[in-house]
């Protein structure tokens, strides 16, 4: 019996999860990667490798909080409450990879992820289990971005791994942070395709002759790719991150506007479907998971949206209902923890089932590829001399990632404040850097991994009060406004010398409240105060690069000790799963 695509993914929506069930997921199984094959073609994913060519430690949030629509359902699940949806056991291998909990212990239980000489030797065996000939390997983009040898080399470095890695397609955001030119020279040097429907050459550039990939429709790069895999054609539609000019400084990218583009991704899947009349279509996104949700929900016309951006490690596709059935929506982490295997069954009339794995990438259960191996050795031997330097030990746990201050970011914060002279700091909720474990030596590769971007300029400036909240109220509309087509991704700004308190579902200017010194003494709107920061995204700023910054603040420390991070008060309006051990400071 033949079902149409609305049947089937009416279908897949009550039972096709069961395919899906997290690796390893209440069954303690040793073998994590004989995933065994199923179905006709194989789709590797990867998201915001963030340029880690070497293992590294990365703990997840135990703050990502959901408010509105997003209350209560991934990726707005941290701890137990993950477990639970899950079905992950606390203390296994797949609790390690996909939360907090116990990240120190378990961090010393389990060993380093990622890494591309192990990630190469388990996207080869994904390859050769199944045939290599009916695989692909897509990047959702943030792969040039993230170390010191990859900003010294202007990305290169990442390029060549990715060709080593055999990337086949590919979208961006960080990559558009370096400058025009060196995006472009890159891009010449990548063996796959670079796909991107929603990047437009402006028509002021278009008559000034800037290259475009089609001037008549004055996209800046190829919309889509049809690969006939299998047999099967499936069509990969680029999205890159919309917000590019916006949440990175505009003049890396002059002559480009972006978006979202809903009106035409909906003329270009009409195009596709009805011209090329693919088995399958997948649009390769670097929107963030929310934003792809609400995508999802009002652009029928997609099989799977395979995304990137927030950093959400999703053990299991969440399925989106729209006009015409269910899209099923990933999204697979982040600083190469994962490889994400997504199995597709075809029938006489498209898609008929699928299999989804995120499968978290152990450096000691794998053997690195001598080939990559090689190759980040010798890239890192010519900056060796730097990046070993050793700066300070630490006796606690340095983090990032979360809604509010991380412990890293604490580090940050307080050499702003040291060398600057200020009484007061910010630095960017970015949600890439990695993870120091206590009693290790911090270096200056892992300083790197949390500051290296193409604007890394210091800055001493004179705030009011006014515009102190001004700062806080805009970053906290970006994080928790009720439209996700208005969030940008990040995190909360994190602050050093003020306290506040916050409500994420109240209404844009009405969320900072009791904002003080750390003295307590009350913020007053006229009056001004000397603030360091870095990392702008408007004018340039003149100071030094926040590194040497934070290597001078951690070479005079000579250990540093953060217990605790700064949590302002947080007013929730009722208990919200995407909080977890949290006590405000």
């Amino acid at each position: 019996m033949q079902i149409s695509r609305r049947e089937f993914a009416q279908l897949l929506a009550t039972a096709g999860a069961v395919a899906m069930l997290p690796v390893g997921a209440g069954k303690g199984s040793d073998n994590l990667y004989d995933i065994g094959t199923f179905g006709n073609v194989r789709l590797l994913h990867i998201a915001d490798v963030h340029a880690q060519l070497k293992p590294v430690y990365y703990r997840e949030p135990n703050v990502n909080i959901g408010i509105h629509n997003s209350f209560n359902r991934p990726p707005h699940l941290v701890g137990q409450a993950f477990f639970d949806y899950y079905g992950i056991r606390q203390s296994s291998r797949e609790a390690y990879a996909f939360t907090y909990v116990e990240f120190p212990e378990l961090a010393e239980r389990f060993g380093k992820v990622g890494g591309y000489a192990y990630i190469k030797t388990l996207i080869n065996r994904l390859r050769m289990d199944f045939g290599s000939e009916r695989t692909l390997l897509l990047d959702s983009g943030d792969s040039w971005q993230g170390s010191g040898t990859a900003l010294w080399t202007r990305g290169r470095e990442m390029v060549e791994a990715n060709n080593l890695l055999g990337i086949d397609i590919a979208t961006g955001h960080w990559e558009f942070t370096y400058a025009p030119y060196e995006f472009r020279r890159n891009l010449e040097a990548f063996n796959g395709e670079f796909v991107a429907q929603n990047v437009f050459v402006t028509e002021y550039a278009l008559f000034d002759g800037s290259l475009a990939y089609d001037e008549s429709t004055g996209h800046a790069f190829m919309p889509f790719t049809i690969r006939t895999i299998g047999g099967f054609d499936i069509a990969i539609i680029g999205q890159a991150f919309p917000y590019t000019p916006i949440a990175n400084p505009g003049r890396f990218v002059p002559d480009w506007t972006f978006g979202l583009r809903v009106e035409e991704l909906e003329a270009l899947l009409f195009e596709i479907r009805t011209l090329h009349k693919p088995d399958a279509v997948v649009l390769l996104s670097h929107n963030g998971m929310d934003v792809d949700l609400k995508l999802a929900s009002m652009v029928s016309g997609i099989d799977v949206i395979l995304g990137g951006h927030t950093h959400d490690a999703i053990p299991t596709p969440v399925p989106v209902r729209n006009a015409e059935g269910v899209t099923w929506v990933t999204n697979a982490g982040s600083n190469g923890k994962f490889v994400a295997v997504l199995d597709l069954a075809f029938g006489s009339r498209g898609i008929r089932n699928m299999r989804y794995k995120l499968l978290p990438v152990f450096s000691n259960e794998l053997t690195p590829d001598a080939e990559m191996d090689s190759f980040i050795k010798q890239s890192h031997n010519l900056f060796a001399g730097r990046l070993e330097e050793p700066l300070a030990e630490t006796e606690s746990l340095l983090y990032r990632r979360g809604n509010f201050n991380g412990t890293f970011d604490e580090v940050i914060c307080s050499s702003l404040r040291a060398v600057g002279d200020t009484e007061i700091a910010l630095t960017p909720g970015f949600r890439w850097g990695t993870t120091v474990l206590p009693g290790q030596m911090i270096t200056m590769e892992d300083v790197l991994r949390a500051t290296a971007l193409t604007y890394p300029e210091t800055f001493v400036r004179e705030f009011t009060g006014e515009q102190l909240k001004h700062v806080l109220e805009d970053v906290a509309d970006n994080l928790f406004h009720a439209d996700p087509f208005y969030q940008q991704g990040g995190d909360m700004i994190r602050s050093s010398g003020i306290r506040y308190a916050i409500r994420p579902s109240a209404k844009m200017g009405s969320r900072i409240f009791d904002l003080r010194l750390e003295t307590g003494e009350l913020i007053d709107a006229n009056a001004t105060y000397k603030v360091a920061g870095w990392a702008s995204v408007g004018e340039k700023s003149s100071g030094p690069p926040i590194w040497d910054w934070v290597a001078e603040y951690l070479r005079d420390q000579g250990s540093v000790q953060v217990d605790k991070p700064y949590n302002p008060r947080l007013l929730l309006d009722r208990n919200n799963p995407g909080v977890a051990d949290y006590s405000p400071s």
